[in-house]
């Protein structure tokens, strides 16, 4: 499985972006997709991942209330939808996926196989 993330961009804060991921091939419904992060000087960060079976979906705390994921299982495609947006939203960001994930690990990017190249996200102040 191939994925491409896409989206990133500038932003100001307080503005949003919508950040997609676009799987090369349809992905079993066992799938897990996820977000994850890493600003400069920093550890990869998990964001957000949604399971393609039955949607339920996890967040990190610094997100909560702000970003939204949400999936096409026809389009192969998921999105994270970011509202306002604050300068420490600042960096890289890479989707993943992965079929053999438990609820408990869907945090820990070592669990997920697949990777996409990232889309830089840089908000200002």
């Amino acid at each position: 499985v191939q994925l491409q993330a896409s989206g990133g961009g500038p932003v100001q804060a307080g503005g949003s972006l919508r950040l997609s991921c676009a799987a090369s091939e349809r992905t079993s419904r066992r799938f897990v997709m996820g977000w994850f992060r890493q600003a400069p000087g920093k550890e990869c960060e998990f964001v957000a991942a949604i399971s393609l079976s039955d949607g339920t979906m996890d967040y990190a705390n610094s997100v909560k209330g702000r970003f939204t994921i949400s999936r096409d299982t026809a389009k192969n495609t998921v999105y994270l939808q970011m509202n306002s947006l604050k300068p420490e939203d600042t960096a890289v960001y890479y989707c993943a996926a992965d079929g053999t994930l438990i609820r408990s690990s869907w945090t820990k990017s070592t669990q997920y196989d697949y990777w996409g190249r990232g889309t830089l996200v840089t908000v200002s102040s």
